[in-house]
């Protein structure tokens, strides 16, 4: 696919989804979160404990990473129709000026991956191959029809003698990190001496971890974006599409439902769990009668109910989904609900136990002594000394809402199918674990990227649950 002039912009058109705006939202939450944590000293000085570990400064360098590419997804646009053939070169228009655009919703991320994006070959293909992976007839030079693999179309088009072919792998490899690295090493080189020349602080960041994390990803991004020029550095699907271009997109899906579907559960958990355990009596045995119920229903099944209404509220309703995306982004926030809503119950019984021990305690009786309100109590005395588990608990959350959109999308429950996912790469897979010999590059592009988001995520909790519990040495700040 060729891509529009940029200079002309009646050529895009601005396309927004309920799933951007959510993610945009964050984002902005994100930064007035820090800028208001600055001016707290207790929750600055605990947060600084977190970056100043090496483990939870790489882990947040890795997950802000995975932000940064689920944010440039989240820049959609369409682009307008060629023109009619006999026209002048102009866009499809009408006679009154109206400019007709695709119905394909592109992104930001894939102007940067349209190297990865536009070179589709016809079947599988191995890592770094030249052949196809399936064999088709074809006509040897003497005339005769025979089964052999034949020639990729993109992938390694420029080899021309198969003894060549490693020999390039290695010399592109070798250019793409000289490129990649010397504006990495001067810039190191120059935040270096600029630190040096400010005064020492008592609890400086790891900058050597910061540097190597920061290094190793714009090495990688660096080698994949020189590479996937000349290769499918990790294969290619059943129709021929790149598998690490289908990875690297599902990264929005993943990043999202996991946040989205956090932030449903966390009002619910912690308004319920802490007032259960507060107020006790008839809160108390309604609390647990309705997370009792929800917990004796199996989670798969009313989780793969509630999505088959959606679809059958989609397929009623075709007239409010006039494009593809959109419905697939309805889909997905109705998922991203629904799982947030089924999944509150474990984080509200913790609350609700740490809750009914802390209200015994001598500072709260205190407090009731002296005639505080509960709302103060609970905003002053419970929720700082629950806050531990709450973040804990997020994050834990987070790496499961991750795993269970990829159990779903495997049994055909999970995001529309036109929505790139880990899962969606899982379940394509299945048939292709059953070949001989096995395709494996698809099921392993997933679960590494999975493994890797899902990795950091559980490292950097751990780092804040030690700087905000209050028993531990770091949270008695």
């Amino acid at each position: 696919m060729t891509l529009p002039r940029f200079s002309d912009f009646s050529m895009f058109q601005p396309m927004l989804l309920w799933s951007d705006i959510l993610i945009f939202i964050l984002l902005f939450s994100l930064i007035a979160f820090f800028i208001n944590l600055s001016r707290n000293p207790v929750a600055r000085a605990r947060w600084r404990h977190v970056f100043t570990t090496r483990i939870g400064s790489g882990a947040f360098i890795v997950i802000v990473f995975y932000v940064l590419i689920a944010v440039l997804d989240s820049l959609h646009f369409r682009t307008a129709l060629p023109p009619v053939e006999g026209s002048d070169g102009a866009v499809a228009q009408e006679a009154d000026g109206t400019v007709h655009y695709s119905q394909d919703v592109r992104s930001v991320l894939d102007i940067i991956l349209h190297d990865l994006d536009s070179q589709d070959e016809k079947t599988y293909s191995a890592p770094f191959a030249l052949y196809s992976f399936a064999k088709e007839n074809q006509e040897s030079d003497a005339g005769y029809v025979i089964r052999a693999f034949p020639r990729l179309e993109h992938g390694g088009k420029h080899i021309v003698r198969d003894e060549e072919h490693v020999l390039d792998i290695w010399v592109k490899t070798a250019r793409a990190i000289g490129l990649t690295i010397l504006p990495c090493l001067l810039v190191i080189f120059l935040h270096s001496a600029w630190r040096r020349r400010k005064p020492p602080v008592e609890h400086p960041l790891p900058w050597t971890v910061i540097y190597t994390t920061l290094t190793i990803l714009v090495l990688l991004c660096g080698w994949v974006l020189n590479l996937s020029q000349y290769y499918h550095i990790l294969g290619t699907d059943k129709v021929g599409q790149d598998v690490l271009y289908q990875s690297i997109k599902a990264i929005r899906t993943g990043v999202l439902i996991g946040t989205l579907a956090t932030l449903v559960t966390l009002p619910l958990a912690v308004v319920l769990g802490i007032s259960a355990g507060y107020f006790k009596g008839k809160i108390d045995d309604v609390v647990q009668y309705i997370y009792t119920t929800l917990n004796s229903i199996p989670g798969i099944l009313l989780i793969a109910a509630s999505v088959l209404l959606i679809d059958v509220y989609i397929e009623t309703n075709p007239e409010q989904f006039k494009l593809i995306s959109e419905r697939a982004d309805f889909k997905f926030i109705a998922l991203c609900f629904i799982l947030g809503v089924t999944s509150w119950t474990g984080l509200c019984r913790l609350l609700r136990a740490e809750t009914l021990k802390l209200s015994q305690l001598e500072y709260v009786q205190a407090a009731h002594a002296f005639g505080v309100g509960n709302w103060r109590i609970i905003f002053r005395h419970i929720l700082p000394n629950v806050n531990h588990i709450i973040l804990i608990a997020l994050v834990l959350d987070f790496s499961a809402f991750v795993l269970a959109e990829a159990v779903l999308s495997y049994i055909g429950v999970g995001v529309d199918p036109s929505m790139a996912s880990w899962g969606n790469m899982i379940n394509e897979a299945r048939s292709e674990l059953a070949r001989d010999p096995v395709v494996w590059w698809s099921v392993s592009a997933a679960f590494i990227l999975m493994f890797v988001l899902v990795l950091a995520a559980n490292l950097f909790s751990d780092r804040v649950r030690d700087a905000f519990d209050p028993r531990s040495v770091h949270g008695r700040v």
